[in-house]
């Protein structure tokens, strides 16, 4: 099904007599498999309103990512967010959605200092697992009274309801980028060099490590940016050598889209931590031989382990129970994803919680079943 209007999607959630597998563009293939009829928001395309004076976007849900990211761009204007593209690390098809994103709270490097996608969602439009047409939030900052939705929708996975139109906040594109690097540190002292520089006075936009190599950005005006990095160099990061323009934006585009594991085989773990705990974390999961990448200071680590058994999810998992965090499972076979927990398991009263959040807006258990558990 793939309804073009808002009200042939209430009506087609209304009419349901069995499960449906919510997709937006079908790029983001996670969470555990889910067996019913298909309903895309593909359709549902187009710009309600684009005022960049105001930095304010409303779109429809199944708008293309890189329709919206082309509008904006044309104004010099950016989804400060930087959502990542999945295609090549999940080997999906498809074209990712503006409502894909914002439904998967779909967030790059730059969270770390810019905040996530439901930082910059302002306002939804979306119908419930009975077919009612719902909106929440508006066009400017600080419009939400009573509860807050728009929250609550932004990483929901469709399990809630199925979006329609989302209002966004925008930032201008900085003139220019530098990215420090350094090669073969430890995780260990590259997280140390990551928390200096996140805690230094110069306004760091990013902080990982990927392919044995320290990566830390500041954007900017060129005179700033120019200013920073050499700060950065003869203070926090001596030994850095400097990337700039867009030598440094591809390396984190490759970052952001995880180019490094596409293609490779094997599961892939999303594993949020204090960011001192990452390296410790894969220390112990040594004997899983992890591949990782550390991105948000450390505290996003990302790894590549066998697809074999339960993908490594009970030691992982044992592990993060004393050290506190989270794990995702994102990447792994139809058959790992139907035995193993994708979504890390909620403590009793949030999982509580949950359950009452579903049956109040899906009380007919329609919308994604199963696919973030139970």
């Amino acid at each position: 099904m793939t309804p073009t209007t808002e009200t042939e999607l209430a009506e087609a959630i209304a009419a349901a007599n069995g499960p449906l597998r919510i997709r937006g563009g079908g790029t983001r293939d996670i969470g555990a498999p889910v067996d019913g009829a298909t309903l895309t928001t593909a359709g549902l395309t187009g710009v309600t309103l684009y005022e960049p004076g105001a930095l304010t976007l409303v779109v429809q849900a199944g708008t293309p990512l890189d329709e919206v990211e082309a509008l904006l761009a044309a104004e010099g204007q950016r989804l400060a967010f930087e959502p990542g593209d999945m295609r090549a690390l999940l080997g999906t098809e498809g074209t990712p959605t503006i409502g894909g994103v914002i439904a998967t709270n779909a967030s790059g490097p730059r969270r770390i200092q810019a905040g996530a996608a439901r930082d910059f969602c302002l306002g939804v439009r979306f119908v419930d697992g009975q077919g009612q047409v719902l909106k929440n939030g508006g066009r400017v900052m600080k419009n939400v009274t009573g509860y807050d939705l728009v929250k609550l929708m932004t990483g929901s996975w469709g399990t809630l309801g199925v979006m329609t139109e989302v209002s966004l906040k925008v930032l201008a594109i900085p003139e220019t980028e530098a990215t420090l690097v350094c090669a073969d540190k430890s995780a260990e002292t590259a997280v140390a060099s990551m928390a200096a520089a996140l805690g230094s006075p110069f306004d760091v936009t990013g902080a990982a490590m990927m392919n044995g190599q320290t990566m830390i950005r500041v954007e900017g005006l060129e005179q700033s940016v120019a200013y920073r990095a050499k700060a950065l160099q003869d203070g926090v990061l001596q030994g850095f050598d400097i990337v700039e323009g867009a030598a440094s934006a591809r390396m984190w585009a490759d970052l952001r889209d995880l180019t490094p594991f596409a293609g490779k085989e094997g599961a892939v773990w999303r594993i949020s931590v204090k960011p001192s705990d990452g390296p410790a974390l894969v220390r112990e999961l040594g004997a899983l031989s992890p591949e990782a990448i550390f991105d948000w200071g450390g505290g996003l680590v990302w790894l590549r382990i066998a697809d074999e058994e339960d993908a490594g999810a009970q030691m992982i998992r044992n592990d993060l129970s004393h050290m506190g965090g989270h794990a995702t499972l994102v990447r792994a076979s139809a058959a790992t994803r139907a035995a193993v927990p994708v979504f890390h398991p909620e403590p009793a009263p949030l999982a509580a919680l949950s359950r009452g959040l579903r049956a109040k807006f899906d009380p007919r258990g329609i919308l994604n079943p199963g696919l973030m558990g139970a």
